[in-house]
């Protein structure tokens, strides 16, 4: 396997990953386009690799489209295309690399690399999210993984992490495996996913002590209906200390 390497100078762009799937990456990713949007940043969404999508009618017909993405098209305050948020949709909700093998489609991190940075330079954002999807070692491909694709890309990463029983473990192997892949760790966001979770307080002190990263927010349990204004508000927006370099 080829391996992508950084990129060089990027601007305000960051690359949302969690510890694991379903902690809340979206409402995280969302809530910071929104932040953005309020201190004035042209800001876009995009989440290049989705499974678990379903069918829509448009204008050009049936397509696939997915929640999360449509979430991060919604909070972004420059309006794109579907195809130009998400460029690979898959419909069955399972890994991306299975879901895209039974859908004859091949998913290349380089490639996915280049929409992102076409996307970013048409639009011409001064605030770019992209997410991921699961987690940071997902693989696309039987070569290649999440990780191959976000060194190449070479955005700062913000871990999002689902805070329930053992993310205390899957946090700090999530960031051990960004450092190794030789990318920065803009900082950590704390996803309540819970309604209750048992010694809540302990578990945030452990991770503010072992992570010595910028802590940038604690979003509580918000419920499922949680909007992204919401998230938003817990968020420490200023934290993000590359954005307007």
């Amino acid at each position: 396997m080829t391996k992508l390497q950084p990129a060089e100078g990027r601007l305000n762009g960051y690359f949302i990953t969690g510890t694991d799937t379903g902690v809340g990456k979206t409402l995280v990713a969302a809530g910071l386009l929104v932040a953005a949007n309020r201190q004035g940043l042209a800001t876009v969404g995009i989440k290049p690799v989705a499974a678990g999508c379903c069918t829509a009618e448009t204008a050009c017909g049936a397509t696939l489209i997915n929640a999360d993405a449509l979430a991060l098209q919604s909070a972004a305050s420059i309006a794109i295309d579907y195809n130009q948020v998400n460029p690979i949709a898959l419909q069955p909700p399972i890994a991306p690399h299975i879901a895209a093998a039974d859908s004859g489609v091949l998913i290349s991190a380089g490639k996915l690399v280049q929409h992102c940075r076409r996307v970013t330079a048409d639009s011409q954002a001064q605030f770019v999210i992209v997410e991921g999807a699961g987690g940071w070692l997902v693989p696309l491909n039987q070569t290649e993984t999440m990780a191959d694709f976000c060194v190449g890309l070479g955005f700062p990463v913000i871990i999002v992490v689902g805070m329930q029983l053992g993310c205390l473990n899957h946090t700090l192997l999530t960031v051990q495996a960004v450092r190794a892949a030789g990318l920065p760790i803009a900082g950590w966001v704390a996803n309540c996913i819970e309604p209750e979770m048992a010694a809540l307080a302990g578990n945030l002190q452990s991770l503010q002590a072992l992570l010595s990263l910028p802590a940038l927010g604690v979003v509580p349990y918000l419920g499922m209906t949680a909007t992204a204004d919401q998230a938003a508000k817990y968020l420490q927006f200023d934290l993000l200390t590359r954005v307007g370099k």
